[in-house]
């Protein structure tokens, strides 16, 4: 089995991280689209989407950490953690068990780096705290 930890650099919490299947990947920032990005058929008219972090705010007094709380819809996912892979390497990055099981998930991907991640939330939305683990990085494999 490959050691993940030898790719994936800030992690937060290393034991608990890679505890299971893998090594999680644990949320820092979620996004909203505000306006929207332009993709054409030849990439000259490409244009970046722009982006909002969306609200956030403590479920209780003296918490060290906040909440986001989202509805249904579609965000992009930051994540605490970066990716450094040799050229010749792919990571295949999953949504964590949990998250899917409360109506969420992201594609399943096979990157490079870890750049940010579309997150559909679906029925009554989904409450995520800050550093929750959201996605896994379960092999890597040669590209």
């Amino acid at each position: 089995m490959t050691d993940l930890t030898a790719f994936v650099d800030d992690i937060v919490h290393e034991s608990t991280q890679t505890e299971g299947r893998g090594l999680d990947l644990t949320v820092t920032e979620v996004h909203e689209v505000t306006t929207p990005g332009r993709v054409d058929f030849g990439g000259g008219e490409l244009e970046t989407a722009d982006l909002a972090p969306h609200d956030r705010q403590y479920r209780n007094e003296g918490d060290d950490y906040q909440w986001w709380h989202l509805d249904a819809g579609q965000y992009l996912v930051e994540y605490n953690e970066s990716l450094a892979l040799p050229e010749d390497l792919v990571a295949t990055v999953q949504t964590r068990d949990a998250v899917r099981a409360r109506g969420a998930f992201h594609p399943t991907l096979r990157v490079s780096d870890l750049d940010r991640v579309p997150l559909s939330v679906g029925g009554a939305g989904l409450r995520l705290k800050e550093n929750a683990r959201v996605s896994t990085v379960v092999d890597v494999e040669r590209a």
